[in-house]
């Protein structure tokens, strides 16, 4: 059966399924996010942390097969799905490489389904068609190489097909029945597929597994916070394994699938099928403090309820629809993949990149974008992600961006959800770390320059995340005393300012909120002297750019998006910011085009300088020899979700509405690329459209990295999102310029749920269900839209004439008709 005619086949399944849940009794009694009942769910957004018990699939790092139970007293189980290879290894954990397809998933657990394979796409088709290039076009590469490729490629391209014919793909869902059972299921895709079915401690921790029968596995332990607290587990399954053990550990167990020996014993325990093409094994697992009798679960009963539960993914989760919009219902499932439980803090937060981010939360920058992801998507993780942060102690003072980054964050953790115990937390660990930025001040002007990192150049731009870009190459060493370890350097740096002016501005606003009025006011001071300082000496009117200068005058040429950075700090001169947007950013000679930003412009001496290109095979242009792509990588083109992130933010807060919506639109498609191509989200992309996908950013440990997000985040956050420089109460929707009609749908801010249809001649919003704005005749973006009592105040900048018609709840409907331009309303 070719694989399209499986699919179709799969989806029939499906179908039958479906139809098959109109035949259970009882309906799905899966508990919406966090505990709250179903029918407020739609109504207001629940924050409470994670109580006990709970389960929740795909939550623990690395195990994206498998479901985590945690009961009272912190009693813990995991159950898992396995997988074995062709070459006689189990795809157990550290699975990054081995997920095919990734999604539906909710964000509150009651549903998650993913796509397991054999192939960990190491070797890929690509590969091989590089190789091959070499030796049809021998004039472009080095001889020694065509001659390697010659040699390489009979050896590679028989160990692919190998590996195609060994290939087994499954797919496994789970469906949260209540805080302590869930129903999960396990279908082969090829013929002869072996899987497991696991259950064993998800930490190594003091407990006992045991084969009960050939359909059942039950296991005990004792809490960790309160051993006087005992849970029981049990799996069952509808049909029979064809083999299973109990054993002396998880290594053990692991050795036993591969046929190695395996000590017998009660720390794991494994149930083992031979599955042919669309078969199923369906189960039952279940948390209690008692011992559990048997489920007696169907597997009709089973597909159903999988059935159900997936039908329902979108009811409480954020989705979307239309070109751009859609890839807010893949955020979400890939969000929901990288949400992660912290078995030390017990908190839940999300992993970043190295195929499922460890054991602990990131402290860089990096876990700063994943918190403002995870707030459009479930404020109550992104509020526990905040929290395990600063359980971990807080933002990395190496990483100069990470406390000006955190505070935003927490900024906007605030604006969204009204919760002010995060500035509680927050604000008395970055006053202190922006009071200490000033040691990088060499020449004491009041702007700071970039730290020095040493000889290698790998490590000259890390203090911002920037790692190797060439506008660090030249600057020298300043030794100095300061607290840091590092000296300093002669160079001015724009985006170590812009992102100090940040840290400034938040830090007046955290101080506002929380009563400090002395505070308040001395952040918004540096703000202000940051503002004229880097307009004064940081603007080379000649190039019309904001650039690195060093302390002897003269300026560091190399044009990068950091370039824009002064519009997200909100340093930038207006003027000077339409300048920097019509001039250079939306120039497809420099920063535009087809995939943008390029984190060196094109035309830029540095940009892809890396190696040679190959211009006469523009599939592989970059493509040098095997395993050696060397497409525009990392800092000198390389397209960055972070950097992507910045500059849209930026062009928001400046108005500039029309590219902003256009980079989204951009970000959003260069995102599907791989997530529809290869199921992945990279930690970055080569700006060459069509050319092979550098290897650096899909390897193992980037093919999950959660800061990727960002990219359809632009699109949702073009739809609705909250204000960060404006009224804090107030809500941002609408779009000049995405293309289409977009859609979002349940997206949590300020204790409610938004839909948002926003299309080239109207835009509607619903908040709770509920019609709140409508708007007609063009395309609009509304800012600090706030009802107040009886009022309602907002701005709105519209292309052409519109008619508003604004529904509060009380009274009539309020109508008014808005000219092309900005205008202020109050109703």
């Amino acid at each position: 059966m070719s694989r399209s005619h499986r699919a179709s086949h799969t989806r029939r399944r499906r179908l039958l399924a479906a139809a098959l849940a109109a035949t259970v009794t009882s309906a799905l009694a899966g508990a919406p996010a966090r505990g709250e009942p179903a029918a407020a769910h739609k109504q207001r957004v629940d924050l409470a942390p994670l109580s006990r018990p709970f389960v929740m699939p795909g939550f623990k790092e690395q195990e994206f097969n498998g479901a985590l139970f945690v009961g009272e007293g912190e009693t813990r189980f995991s159950v898992s799905v396995d997988l074995l290879t062709g070459d006689n290894k189990v795809v157990h954990e550290n699975m990054v490489p081995n997920i095919r397809r990734i999604g539906p998933i909710a964000t509150d657990g009651s549903y998650y389904e993913v796509e397991l394979s054999t192939d960990d796409r190491t070797l890929t088709a690509e590969k091989l068609g590089g190789l091959q290039a070499m030796l049809d076009n021998p004039e472009s590469w080095d001889a020694e190489d065509v001659a390697a490729a010659r040699t390489q490629l009979p050896t590679l391209r028989a160990r692919y097909e190998q590996i195609q014919r060994d290939r087994r793909d499954i797919v496994v869902r789970f469906a949260r029945v209540g805080p302590t059972e869930l129903v999960g299921s396990v279908t082969a895709l090829d013929d002869d597929t072996t899987v497991f079915i696991d259950a064993s401690a998800p930490w190594s921790e003091p407990s006992r597994y045991i084969v009960a029968g050939e359909r059942t596995m039950t296991g005990t332990t004792t809490g960790l916070t309160d051993p006087g607290r005992r849970a029981h587990l049990r799996v069952d399954t509808d049909a029979p394994a064809d083999s299973g053990a109990s054993y002396a550990s998880l290594k053990d167990m692991l050795n036993a699938m591969v046929g190695k020996s395996g000590a017998a014993g009660d720390a794991a325990a494994a149930l083992r099928w031979e599955l042919d093409r669309d078969e199923t094994v369906t189960f039952t697992a279940r948390m209690g403090d008692t011992e559990l009798a048997p489920s007696g679960r169907s597997q009709a009963e089973a597909l159903a309820i999988l059935a159900q539960a997936r039908s329902r993914v979108d009811d409480g989760s954020v989705d979307g629809s239309g070109p751009v919009g859609q890839t807010t219902t893949y955020m979400r499932d890939a969000m929901a993949l990288n949400a992660n439980y912290d078995e030390k803090f017990r908190r839940s937060f999300v992993m970043w990149g190295l195929g499922g981010g460890g054991d602990d939360i990131f402290k860089g920058w990096d876990s700063a974008w994943d918190g403002i992801t995870a707030l459009s998507l479930d404020p109550a993780l992104a509020l526990d992600h905040i929290r395990d942060f600063y359980d971990q102690g807080g933002p990395r003072y190496d990483q100069l961006h990470a406390g000006p980054m955190h505070a935003y964050l927490a900024w906007r953790a605030y604006a969204r959800t009204g919760d002010r115990s995060i500035l509680d937390l927050v604000y008395p660990v970055m006053v202190p770390y922006i009071d200490r930025m000033r040691e990088f001040d060499t020449d004491g002007d009041g702007l700071l320059e970039s730290p020095w990192a040493g000889e290698r150049l790998g490590g000259r731009g890390n203090h911002l995340g920037l790692d190797d870009s060439p506008q660090y190459y030249h600057f020298v060493q300043v030794p100095t005393d300061g607290t840091d370890d590092r000296d300093n350097t002669n160079l001015t740096d724009v985006a170590l300012n812009s992102y100090y002016g940040l840290f400034a501005e938040t830090l007046s606003q955290m101080a506002g909120v929380l009563g400090h009025d002395a505070d308040r006011t001395r952040f918004a001071q540096l703000h202000d002297r940051l503002k004229q300082r880097v307009n004064d000496r940081l603007w080379n009117a000649e190039r019309g750019l904001y650039l690195n200068r060093y302390l002897d005058g003269s300026w560091e040429s190399t044009t990068t998006p950091t370039v824009f950075y002064p519009l997200f700090g909100g340093l930038a001169a207006p003027d000077r910011a339409e300048i920097l947007v019509r001039d250079h950013l939306l120039n497809p000679e420099e920063f535009w085009g087809e995939y943008a930003i390029p984190s060196v412009a094109r035309n830029d001496p540095a940009y892809c300088a890396a190696g040679e290109s190959h211009e006469e095979v523009p599939a592989y242009r970059y493509f040098q020899k095997h395993d050696e792509e060397n497409a525009c990588e990392e800092w000198q083109g390389a397209v960055w979700p972070p950097m992507n992130a910045t500059v849209y933010d930026g062009l928001k807060r400046y108005g500039f509405d029309g590219p902003a919506a256009q980079l989204a639109a951009k970000s959003s498609d260069l995102w599907l690329s791989t997530w529809k191509e290869l199921g992945w989200f990279p930690e970055y992309w080569d700006p060459e459209p069509g050319q092979v996908i550098n290897g650096a950013a899909t390897d193992t440990a980037w093919r999950t990295y959660s800061w990727s997000n960002l990219m359809p985040l632009m699109g949702t956050q073009e739809l609705i999102a909250d204000e960060p420089w404006g009224d804090p109460r107030g809500v941002r929707f609408g779009t000049l310029g995405l293309p289409g009609t977009n859609s979002v749908d349940e997206v949590p801010l300020h204790g409610h749920r938004y839909t948002v249809v926003a299309g080239p001649r109207s835009t509607v919003v619903h908040q709770d269900g509920r019609p709140l704005f409508k708007a007609n005749g063009a395309r609009v973006v509304v800012r600090d839209f706030v009802v107040d009592g009886g009022s309602v105040t907002f701005t709105v900048k519209a292309d052409g004439d519109a008619r508003i018609t604004v529904f509060t709840g009380k009274g009539q409907p309020r109508t008014v008709t808005v000219p092309e331009g900005s205008t202020h309303v109050r109703l």
